[in-house]
């Protein structure tokens, strides 16, 4: 009697489980389309809290098939169209800034320049399956508190090759056909485009050297003027543009070689990371590398010696015929871009260091 009693409780026991678990199931899923159906009503907020009203970007609806990925901040504050990841071939994958949204997100990416402290990141613990996504263009001269992200994040998407999603600044494609080009015509020799002169970093003294032997007009912060709707005009009259970068470091290779050199069609002479770096991105003569050359003065005068031959110097240009510049995409795509990888590659990995892994090769 006894026994057949302690049976029935089990049978009981296990009913009201099972009840209560169906009761949650149709609970959540009411609450999940309740939520859809609100969702483009909202209002985009800034990262202060502050609506801006200047430029209302609704969310866009997720569905429970879709792979979400949170945008918890602006890169550089800076708004983008969270609509557009079908348009640019990435079907599925949903962009929100909704925060609500963090239980359920696929990946969670954190641009790190708007991170002054932990505060700043997302408090709840992380579900197991979701990415949280380390983003970050910029190299180790700017970039700040790496520390205190030791262990929190398990993907990251930078300029180095070696990122779960590698976000190049630009890069070389191939023509499907030979094309024929025209170089623009060319009556000014060097320019430069500075904004910021980091004291101690190797490109303002090697331009002070170069200066010595060869003319360079300098535009940008406490020099020549020069607007964005200008640049390209102004700089394709120079033969030559120095792609001086801030920090010499593996594949950091930006904007100044990309849209600045090859969009306005002078021959970059780079300063950075080594020649064999940069050729793992574009052809070996499409650039001028300074370390080719004993010290400036050298740089100099091959620099003036194109500049009254035609044919050496038209020689940087022949790899227009086989290949095009594809410059940086925009921000849907980088985030877009998050979403496809995410579908392909599920493996889970933690960052334990992020100072470690992002300064080895400092």
């Amino acid at each position: 009697m006894i026994s057949a009693s302690i049976n029935q409780q089990h049978i009981i026991l296990f009913l009201i489980l099972i009840i209560f678990f169906l009761f949650s199931f149709i609970w959540y899923r009411s609450d999940f389309a309740h939520y859809n159906s609100e969702c483009p009503e909202m209002i985009h907020k800034q990262d202060n809290g502050v609506q801006d009203k200047t430029s209302v970007k609704p969310n866009p609806t997720p569905t429970p098939k879709d792979t979400i990925v949170l945008v918890w901040n602006w890169p550089w504050g800076q708004q983008f169209a969270l609509d557009k990841c079908t348009e640019l071939g990435f079907p599925g994958c949903k962009l929100s800034t909704d925060r609500s949204l963090y239980g359920i997100a696929d990946a969670v990416v954190i641009h790190h320049a708007a991170i002054g402290n932990k505060y700043a990141l997302p408090q709840q613990p992380r579900p197991s399956f979701q990415r949280w996504v380390w983003f970050n263009l910029e190299p180790p001269l700017i970039v700040k508190n790496l520390e205190m992200m030791d262990n929190l994040f398990n993907a990251t998407m930078t300029f180095r090759q070696d990122s779960d999603i590698f976000m190049p600044y630009g890069q070389i494609e191939t023509m499907k056909e030979p094309q024929n080009f025209s170089i623009p015509k060319k009556s000014k020799l060097v320019s430069w485009v500075v904004s910021k002169w980091y004291p101690g970093v190797r490109r303002i003294a090697y331009y002070e050297e170069l200066n010595k032997h060869v003319p360079i007009d300098v535009y940008g912060a406490k020099h020549m003027p020069l607007s964005v709707k200008d640049f390209h005009l102004t700089i394709s009259q120079y033969k030559f543009y120095l792609a001086f970068e801030n920090s010499i470091y593996r594949d950091y290779i930006t904007e100044k070689l990309w849209p600045n050199a090859f969009g306005s069609w002078a021959v970059p002479v780079v300063l950075g990371t080594s020649r064999k770096n940069y050729e793992q991105f574009v052809p070996g003569d499409a650039f001028i590398h300074v370390d080719d050359f004993p010290s400036p003065k050298e740089l100099a005068d091959y620099l003036l010696e194109l500049d009254k031959d035609d044919v050496k110097y038209q020689k940087y240009f022949k790899w227009r015929s086989r290949y095009y510049v594809k410059i940086g995409e925009g921000r849907p795509y980088q985030y877009c871009t998050v979403c496809a990888v995410i579908k392909k590659s599920p493996r889970y990995r933690v960052v334990h260091e992020i100072a470690k892994w992002f300064l080895k090769d400092v």
